[in-house]
């Protein structure tokens, strides 16, 4: 099976980065998302996931330069503010909130119109942390569980339609953790992912033949403390 037109959020750095790459390298069209550029020759539309009107703009935009034929979706894009509940500011809280999970309906809701033409598939990205919840880590917890509960009743609701896959990752090489204070990075001698060899398996869900549904996908490194 082709891949087609992918449209890819966070594309720009990442895991999302690194399947833009993998698309591409598998002979499909990326589609990207994301606050910042990416290179020229690839189509791209910038928007904060958390304002659904941009979203969906973005999403409509990018299915006209591909004469409406979106096959499939990958929601990479993500962000995290740790910490303690009472020591998050409300606002940054509710932001992970709407840019993890509420920005992944956004994109999907807009795209599904083209996804059920072309019986595509989708691939969401959630976290070991949606399935194994820490301290410090509420807000990007409650977003990626929600993550899961959403990407579950997604696919019985487009059973036989459209293919849906919910993405564990467990940690990567990737800047998610630039920015942090030591207290919330990974120790120095952390075994972590290459978001290369995880953007594979997305292509491999992507790739998956007409009623044959891999409905979830834990990728994690072998040491990964986060799960299970």
């Amino acid at each position: 099976m082709t891949l087609g037109n992918v449209l890819i959020t966070g594309g720009a750095s990442g895991l999302g980065a690194a399947t833009v790459k993998a698309v591409a390298h598998h002979g499909g069209t990326p589609l990207v998302i994301d606050r910042k550029n990416v290179d020229d020759d690839v189509a791209f539309e910038c928007a904060d996931l958390a304002d659904t009107a941009a979203v969906e703009a973005a999403v409509r935009t990018l299915a006209e330069l591909v004469d409406g034929r979106i096959d499939g979706v990958f929601t990479a894009a993500g962000i995290d503010s740790c910490g303690r509940l009472d020591d998050v500011p409300a606002k940054e809280w509710e932001q992970v909130i709407h840019v993890n999970l509420l920005g992944t309906v956004a994109v999907i809701r807009a795209a599904l119109p083209y996804l059920k033409t072309t019986g595509g598939r989708i691939v969401t990205c959630a976290s070991t942390l949606g399935i194994k919840a820490v301290s410090d880590a509420t807000a990007y917890c409650a977003s990626k569980f929600g993550v899961i509960g959403f990407s579950r009743a997604l696919a019985a609701e487009l059973a036989g339609e459209v293919g849906v896959t919910t993405l564990i990752p467990g940690g990567m090489y990737t800047p998610f953790f630039d920015g942090r204070t030591e207290q919330y990075k990974p120790p120095p001698d952390a075994k972590l992912n290459k978001p290369e060899d995880v953007a594979e398996t997305v292509v491999f869900a992507l790739s998956q033949p007409a009623g044959c549904e891999v409905r979830e996908m834990v990728v994690c490194s072998s040491t990964e403390s986060s799960w299970p």
